[in-house]
């Protein structure tokens, strides 16, 4: 009997209870869940669980954050070391006179006019690529720059440059030529192109060159073309774009300039020396120039051959081999390319800027704008 009193007056104080509570809620405003809230409520947990990891200790959710920039693809590596070294590099690569008033200066720092009487700069020309490889003028005076972008062509009456947008076999130029019809040759680190400035057409590309690289051009005095390459010499048909002939074995392998003599005989530079092909095929040394590594050639109007090597620019003799000695007091040793016969002096292009040597006196002197610490 006491078990069931006090049963009954606990149940008593419950129900009191319940009925306390719901007054209040009443009054409040409170209200139960409905199946439409509770269906709603249900929905809201699968989506948010449907976010989350599954781990109940993950971290609550916040706002999406904003999408990362966007990257551009990284460059080549051909490319990044180019624009690593483009704006401390002060190479003059190619010289191209015109007539007897005008020196043309490629470097990897862009393209300027000079009067090469007096030096003085006259235009410097904006490029879509900086970095000059080659430079050729037509027969009609158009000046083409192979940049190590592509091809440029820049009209000198209206100043107007021109991006060539053919498909070449490398866009990196190496060499340029104008043959004896007029026709454009380009040598790439990837082959040869053949074009006509006039139509503004791609003839013929030679992507299978022997020796792949075409570092460096000049006829014979056939109108025949030879390639210097990575791998000898390539002769080339002009009329048919057709490889001709190989010349293979030569001391130093890779032929890195050329020049034809005014008797008709081709000369050589290679890493190895100075080397002379005459017209019947007969490959002779140079032995004064023997170890040199050769990087320019060119003929003066009294037919001496000025040399420019790795340590050094030299002229010689071309039919004893006899050398006057070395040119001194240049911006370096290292000779990229050479213009004789211009504005009475031969304008000499180096690693670190731009130099002329007196062609009565052989005094020498540099020219400041195409030199590091130029004013």
């Amino acid at each position: 009997m006491v078990y069931r009193a006090v049963f009954l007056g606990r149940s008593l104080s419950i129900a009191l209870l319940l009925l306390s509570l719901q007054e209040i809620s009443g009054r409040s405003g409170l209200a139960h869940p409905t199946s439409e809230t509770r269906s709603a409520s249900t929905h809201t947990s699968q989506r948010t669980l449907a976010q989350t990891t599954g781990d109940p200790a993950a971290a609550p959710l916040y706002p999406s954050a904003a999408p990362p920039p966007t990257v551009n693809p990284l460059p080549n590596q051909r490319q990044q070391q180019e624009e690593q070294t483009i704006d401390a590099d002060y190479r003059v690569s190619a010289l191209q006179r015109y007539g007897s008033s005008t020196l043309w200066v490629g470097s990897w720092q862009g393209l300027a006019q000079i009067n090469p009487a007096s030096g003085k700069v006259r235009a410097r020309i904006s490029l879509p690529n900086q970095t000059v490889g080659a430079l050729a003028i037509d027969h009609v005076g158009r000046l083409w720059v192979g940049t190590y972008e592509g091809l440029a062509r820049l009209d000198p009456r209206t100043g107007a440059v021109t991006a060539q947008n053919f498909s070449l076999p490398s866009n990196r130029v190496l060499s340029l030529l104008i043959d004896t019809r007029g026709y454009l040759w380009v040598g790439t680190d990837d082959g040869l192109a053949l074009i006509s400035p006039d139509r503004g057409l791609l003839m013929t590309t030679l992507k299978n060159l022997p020796g792949v690289s075409a570092n460096a051009l000049s006829l014979d005095a056939d109108g025949n073309l030879w390639v210097g390459t990575l791998d000898g010499l390539v002769q080339i048909n002009t009329a048919s774009a057709s490889v001709m002939k190989r010349v293979g074995n030569l001391p130093g392998t890779t032929v890195q300039t050329l020049a034809l003599s005014p008797w008709g005989t081709l000369w050589i530079g290679t890493p190895n020396g100075l080397l002379e092909l005459d017209q019947a095929g007969q490959v002779r040394s140079v032995t004064p120039l023997r170890g040199q590594n050769v990087t320019a050639l060119q003929f003066d109007k009294v037919n001496s051959l000025w040399i420019g090597t790795t340590n050094g620019l030299l002229r010689i003799n071309p039919f004893n081999g006899a050398s006057a000695g070395a040119i001194a007091r240049l911006p370096s040793s290292r000779i990229l390319s050479l213009s004789p016969d211009t504005g009475d002096k031969l304008w000499v292009g180096t690693s670190e800027g731009l130099a002329w040597v007196s062609m009565s006196t052989f005094r020498t002197g540099s020219h400041n704008t195409f030199r590091r610490n130029s004013p």
